[in-house]
């Protein structure tokens, strides 16, 4: 859903073992940008946490455009799960795939977790204490991830060669102007969960983040649907 539709080489047209890798890796290295550039960011300005998140949010809708050209034509480059669940509600993904897809978003991006912690000499295994909750947080990740959504299906419906810039734009903004900066992700929770950094957030604080993106995510779609595919 998020990939740049190149008219000749479709999801479709791969194995799903081909698309599922194509999803790990992306995952992979999208999870890694967070947390790696989220951790350089704060050893190369500490205590100025302005440049630490812009430095973040440049880093990862860079990698978001790279990822998206690179793996779009394969499996969608979805990297969310909540991106994957509005593909299959729009019957561009089987349900069971749907489901192998999330699992390897939040598996291979918690190994991305682990790989960036590893890189910069910090223990693999950590736990966030970051606390982020609270009604503006949560509303935060409801726009946030509306409008991802919304972002997506309008790029792909009118401009598909341009979702990769589209995507990466919108989240680097989105860092910006929301309360929570912008997780937009089910999956990266998750992983961000497990890592005490400054991109961290605590587990107790996931469920509620969770929530907010999946409501989010829904009415993005439905709005979507009513606004782009008027044709139909």
């Amino acid at each position: 859903m998020t990939g740049s539709r190149v008219p000749e080489t479709r999801a479709h047209d791969f194995r799903l073992g081909q698309r599922v890798v194509a999803e790990a890796i992306a995952s992979f290295f999208l999870f890694v940008c967070v947390i790696g550039s989220g951790i350089m960011a704060t050893r190369l300005s500490p205590g100025n946490d302005a440049i630490a998140l812009l430095a973040n949010s440049l880093a990862t809708g860079a990698m978001l455009f790279v990822l998206i050209i690179v793996f779009g034509p394969i499996s969608g480059a979805h990297m969310n799960p909540a991106v994957t669940l509005v593909a299959a509600s729009r019957g561009e993904l089987s349900w069971p795939d749907a489901g192998t897809y999330i699992l390897a978003q939040i598996g291979f991006g918690v190994v991305g977790v682990w790989a960036a912690h590893l890189m910069f000499e910090l223990p693999a295994l950590q736990v966030s204490l970051h606390a982020r909750t609270g009604l503006g947080q949560w509303t935060g990740e409801a726009v946030a991830t509306f409008g991802l959504i919304f972002t997506i299906i309008g790029a792909v419906t009118f401009r598909p060669a341009a979702v990769g810039a589209a995507v990466g734009l919108y989240i680097s903004a989105a860092y910006w102007f929301t309360s929570s900066t912008s997780f937009a992700n089910p999956a990266i929770t998750i992983a961000r969960s497990l890592s005490n950094t400054f991109a961290g957030i605590s587990p107790g604080d996931v469920p509620a983040f969770v929530a907010a993106q999946l409501a989010g995510a829904a009415l993005g779609a439905v709005t979507a649907r009513q606004l782009f595919d008027w044709r139909h």
